[in-house]
């Protein structure tokens, strides 16, 4: 399990006040809090160290490379570089590496964990931006030209988040190998189609594009369809991948292989051109495989920003359902969630207690079948106030406490009540 820390970073200020400040980032990771506490800084930070990490263990980078200015200028990729603070101080303790930001000291340390590296499972981070609605705006504006009074065409995708941009990549990558035949989101009997460089919808016998179609169909299709892709992706068997990678990571494999003086570099050698039949030794293979998965991605760490964006609340419900299948489909599957909703804080708890009715009686209910649960273990869950930030897990009820949204819940009632208080008596 991966742990960060964070003080005097943007709006956070004292961090978690638990646990010497240390969040732990489980099987699935929610985050609650109003608008600008601080949920998407923690996610960006989670997304940002993971993929420092995921590029020393690739030999992408050297860990003597890293530096105050280069985590600076990464942090700016992410658009929290104006987030520094005379005395910020962030910490991460990953899978393989640990690291340590301090702006006191103008110092960026790095260690290797040498226990977590020896299991280490390279991952697939995917960043999904509640700025993912522009997708359908962004593949408008490719399509076409658009000139200013000089003639010169104005690059318009360039104003565009970077994290929406890399999300863009994706996107149509699933739409080209999973919408051509329709892919069917969990609502409405609704499936989206990509046909002839046209997305577009067919619900109920009606055909829309894209474009035309409910925000919620754009805020979940681009959710969902990279979700699928990139959780079939990592499950691929991993020889299969051996054969499809590019000739420079290839090559890197190779020289790795052939420095550690190992004999699985003729064996990865015959793999690629043959694949995994080649093997004989059933050690060898258990061996290469280990070795393989800290060079191909096996794994899909799935960071998501309002997965109930414009979604009806059972809308919300399926596709938290959903995303929770795609992360169940791999034991090192990671799905890291901001909310500002009290009906995926529900899913989420029906998912956990659905968990817990099936390990003590083997049974299950249709809308909560064993591929859509949690267990209470796994999940860790936190809110973000005033610079702080606190768990919400309730060790008592084993479920996460919902009490923070559904307060809010209970101040407008509460408004009603002193507004009907105010009408006359026998007001009608």
């Amino acid at each position: 399990m991966s742990r960060i820390k964070v003080r005097n970073f943007g709006p956070i200020r004292e961090g978690f006040i638990d646990n010497d400040g240390w969040l732990d980032i489980g099987k699935v990771t929610v985050f609650i809090g109003d608008q600008a506490s601080g949920k998407s800084t923690v996610e960006k930070l989670v997304s940002l160290f993971t993929w420092i990490e995921k590029s020393i263990v690739r030999n992408l980078i050297s860990p003597d490379q890293l530096n105050v200015d280069i985590f600076k200028n990464l942090c700016a990729q992410q658009d929290i570089i104006e987030y520094f603070a005379k005395n910020t101080f962030l910490s991460f303790k990953g899978e393989a590496y640990d690291f340590e930001y301090d702006e006191v000291k103008k110092s960026f340390k790095s260690r290797i964990n040498n226990t977590g590296y020896k299991s280490y499972v390279l991952p697939k981070i995917q960043y999904v931006s509640a700025a993912r609605n522009l997708l359908t705006i962004l593949y408008n504006i490719s399509l076409q030209n658009i000139v200013d009074k000089n003639g010169n065409v104005i690059d318009l995708s360039s104003n565009i988040p970077f994290m929406v941009r890399v999300l863009n990549i994706e996107y149509l990558k699933a739409l080209e190998e999973y919408a051509k035949n329709g892919f069917a989101l969990p609502i409405n009997d609704t499936s989206v189609y990509y046909q002839n460089h046209n997305t577009y919808i067919m619900a109920k016998g009606n055909r829309v594009s894209m474009a035309a179609a409910s925000s919620g169909i754009q805020s979940i299709t681009p959710l969902l369809l990279v979700s699928h892709s990139l959780s079939n992706e990592v499950r691929r068997d991993i020889y299969e991948k051996v054969q499809t990678i590019d000739n420079n990571l290839k090559n890197r494999i190779e020289a790795d292989f052939a420095k550690e003086k190992s004999s699985l570099y003729d064996k990865f050698k015959q793999i690629s051109s043959f694949g995994r039949g080649i093997l004989t030794d059933k050690e060898d293979e258990k061996l290469l495989d280990t070795k393989l998965k800290k060079y191909i991605p096996s794994s899909f760490i799935n960071i998501v920003e309002e997965p109930e964006q414009n979604l009806f609340p059972n809308s919300q419900q399926k596709v938290i359902n959903r995303l929770l299948e795609y992360n169940n489909a791999v034991k090192e599957n990671k799905l890291i969630l901001s909310t500002h909703s009290p009906y995926t804080l529900t899913a989420l708890n029906n998912s956990i207690l659905a968990e817990e009715v099936f390990e003590k009686t083997g049974k299950s209910i249709d809308a909560y079948s064993p591929e859509k649960m949690v267990s209470f273990a796994d999940v860790a869950a936190y809110q973000l106030e005033d610079g702080k930030i606190i768990s919400i897990k309730d060790e008592e009820t084993r479920l996460i406490n919902a009490d923070a949204i559904d307060g809010c819940s209970a101040k407008i009632n509460s408004d009603f009540d002193d507004l009907l208080d105010l009408l006359p008596e026998n007001d009608e």
